[in-house]
C-alpha cells in the first residue's frame, strides 16, 4: 500500500510532468436476456439461478446473438459520432478467471461494430474537451467471486470462494478513448467529466440504466506520466473497475502523484492493473498488465458475422433522443437559468427530475426550488442518490399546487413531503391522515387572532399606534396556536382590522 509519505505534491507533478489518459467503460445493457443465451438479464436474485448450458459452458451448447444487443450497439455508436462498421465478427479473448466458465471472453477484437469517434465534455468552468472514441465494441459480462472469511472481503485471507454465474454472459459495451493528451492540471477533472457525460448520454438513449453502485457502468482509468514537453509515452497503469464519478477523479489524480514520486526517485513505472480503496482514496497492485498478444484472440467459430445494412443503421439513427449537451442548452435557455443555476441541477443529477415535475404542473423554479433543496437534503439524509428518493416528479407538483391553492403553506408541504416519502401514500392521504390542511375559515381566525390580542395587549397596543411591524409578533402567536396551519396572509390581515 503506497502511504501518503510517497506520493508527491500535485503541483508539483503537473510542473514536472504531462499526463496522459485513456479511460474504457464498460456498460452493462439492459436487454430482457443475456448476451448469446435467454436466461434472464436481471440485477441480484438468487446465486446461479438465472443460469443455463450456454452461459455455463456446457459442453455442445452454443451462442445465439442478442440482436437487441446489436440494436444498442449501433444506437451507442451512432451517438458517440462514430463510424459504425459494415462487417464485424465476435473473437475469443483467451485467459482463466474462476468467474469465466468458458475459460475466455466472447468480445470483439480487431473488427469492432463501432470506430472513430468523439464526444465533446464540459468542464466545471464551462471549457468544452473533446475526447476521441478508438471504438466502442461489444462482449459479455462475467460472473462474480465472493471471497468468504477474510477482513477485507478480497482473496487474500479468505477460507474459501464462492462463484455466482448470474451475471456471466450479461451484454456488455466497451466504450475505450483513444489516448487523451493535453489534459495538464485538469486530466483528473477530465476524466470525471468525460464519464459523467457518457453516463449521461447512455442514459438518453436508455440502453441501460448506468448505476456506477450496482456495476452496470464501471470505469477502467488508464494513466502515465512522461516528463514535461519531452513527447515520450511514459509507462501507463490501468485502475480498474471505478465505480463512481468522484472516484475517477481521485484515481487518476492518485495515480499521477504516485507514478511521479517514483519516476522522481529514479524508478520505473511497472504496467500493472491496480485497484482503487474507496476508504483511503489510494490505489493497490493488482496483476501485471498483459497485452493484446496475452490474450490469443481468434474469431469466435460460433457465431456467424454482423453485416448491419446501411438502411437499417439510418434508421436507428432516426431513434436517437435530444443529445444531452443539446438538451441542457435548450432547457437553460426556456427556464432562463444561469450558467451557475444550470451546473447546479447537473451536479445534482436533477435535471429529468425537474423536467418531469414542470410536465406534471408546476414552474421550473418551483421545480428547481423542491428537488435541488429540501429533496437534495432528505436525499443526503437518508444516504441514497436524489433519484432514488420514493417521491415522483408528479408528486412533487401535486404538492407545489396545493400551496398555490392555498390548502397548504410551505412548512406543512414539507411536512406532507415527508409523509410521501416514508409510504404514507399520496400528498392528499398525506395531508388528511396528519391533519395538515390550512386553516382559512375566518371564524377559527378570528378567534385565534383574538386569544393571541388578548394575551400580548402591549403589542395589541402598538399595531392600534401604527406600528404595523408590530403584527408579526401576533401573526407569529397565531401559527403556533395552529402548529403552523393557519393563513398567515390572511391572519396578518385580520390582526390589522381587529386593531384598526
Amino acid at each position: 500500500m503506497t502511504s501518503v509519505a510517497d506520493l508527491m505534491d500535485y503541483d508539483e507533478v503537473v510542473a514536472r510532468f504531462d499526463p496522459m489518459l485513456g479511460l474504457e467503460v464498460h456498460v452493462e445493457l439492459h436487454t430482457k436476456t443475456k448476451m448469446f443465451c435467454g436466461c434472464a438479464n436481471e440485477f441480484g436474485g438468487e446465486p446461479n439461478t438465472h443460469v443455463c448450458p450456454v452461459c455455463l459452458a456446457a459442453p455442445g451448447a452454443l451462442p445465439v446473438v442478442n440482436g437487441v444487443a446489436v440494436e444498442s450497439a449501433i444506437r451507442i455508436g451512432l451517438a458517440l459520432n462514430c463510424e459504425i462498421a459494415e462487417w464485424c465478427r465476435f473473437a475469443r479473448k483467451n485467459y482463466f478467471y474462476p468467474d469465466m466458465p468458458k475459460n475466455f471472453q466472447t468480445s470483439q477484437y480487431d473488427e469492432p461494430i463501432a470506430f472513430n469517434g468523439y464526444l465533446d465534455v464540459t468542464l466545471d468552468d464551462g471549457e468544452i474537451f473533446r475526447v476521441e472514441i478508438e471504438r466502442a465494441h461489444m462482449e459479455e459480462d462475467t460472473g462474480k467471486s465472493l471471497h468468504v472469511g477474510g477482513a477485507t472481503g478480497r482473496i487474500h485471507g479468505a477460507d474459501h470462494s464462492l462463484l455466482d454465474y448470474n451475471r456471466a454472459g450479461v451484454p456488455l459495451i466497451e466504450i475505450v478513448t483513444k489516448m487523451i493528451p493535453g489534459t495538464a492540471e485538469r486530466a483528473p477533472e477530465v476524466a470525471r467529466a468525460y464519464v459523467s457525460a457518457l453516463r449521461d448520454l447512455l442514459k438518453a438513449l436508455d440502453v441501460s440504466d448506468v448505476r456506477m453502485d450496482q456495476g452496470s457502468l464501471r470505469c477502467d482509468a488508464n494513466v502515465s506520466l512522461s516528463p514535461k514537453d519531452s513527447g515520450v509515452l511514459g509507462t501507463r497503469t490501468e485502475t480498474k473497475n471505478v465505480n463512481s464519478l468522484r472516484s475517477v477523479e481521485r484515481a487518476v489524480r492518485f495515480e499521477m502523484t504516485r507514478q511521479a514520486a517514483i519516476l522522481a526517485e529514479g524508478g520505473e513505472i511497472v504496467q500493472e492493473t491496480r485497484h482503487f480503496e474507496e476508504a483511503s482514496g489510494t490505489t493497490r497492485a493488482g496483476r501485471r498488465k498483459e497485452t493484446a498478444e496475452d490474450y490469443r484472440y481468434f474469431p469466435e467459430p460460433d457465431l456467424v458475422p454482423i453485416a448491419p445494412s446501411r438502411e437499417w443503421v439510418e434508421e436507428l439513427r432516426l431513434t436517437l433522443p435530444e443529445m444531452p449537451a443539446e438538451r441542457r442548452k435548450r432547457i437553460k435557455a426556456e427556464w432562463s437559468l444561469t450558467d451557475a443555476e444550470l451546473r447546479d441541477l447537473v451536479n445534482a443529477d436533477a435535471i429529468d427530475l425537474v423536467a418531469a415535475t414542470v410536465e406534471a404542473g408546476a414552474t421550473s423554479v418551483e421545480a428547481r426550488s423542491w428537488w435541488v433543496s429540501y429533496l437534495m437534503q432528505q436525499a443526503n439524509t437518508r444516504g441514497v442518490e436524489l433519484g432514488a428518493l420514493p417521491i415522483t416528479p408528479a408528486q412533487v407538483a401535486k404538492v407545489v399546487a396545493l400551496v398555490n391553492e392555498g390548502a397548504l403553506t410551505n412548512k406543512l408541504a414539507r411536512e406532507v413531503v415527508i409523509g410521501v416519502l416514508d409510504g404514507e401514500g399520496e400528498p392528499e392521504q398525506v395531508v388528511e391522515a396528519r391533519g395538515l390542511k390550512v386553516v382559512s375559515d375566518d371564524g377559527a381566525l378570528e378567534k385565534a387572532v383574538d386569544e393571541a390580542l388578548a394575551a400580548q395587549p402591549d403589542v395589541a397596543d402598538k399595531i392600534r399606534d401604527g406600528k404595523v411591524a408590530a403584527a408579526g409578533a401576533i401573526v407569529g402567536a397565531v401559527m403556533k396556536a395552529t402548529k403552523g396551519q393557519a393563513d398567515a396572509k390572511r391572519v396578518r390581515e385580520l390582526v390589522i382590522a381587529r386593531c384598526s
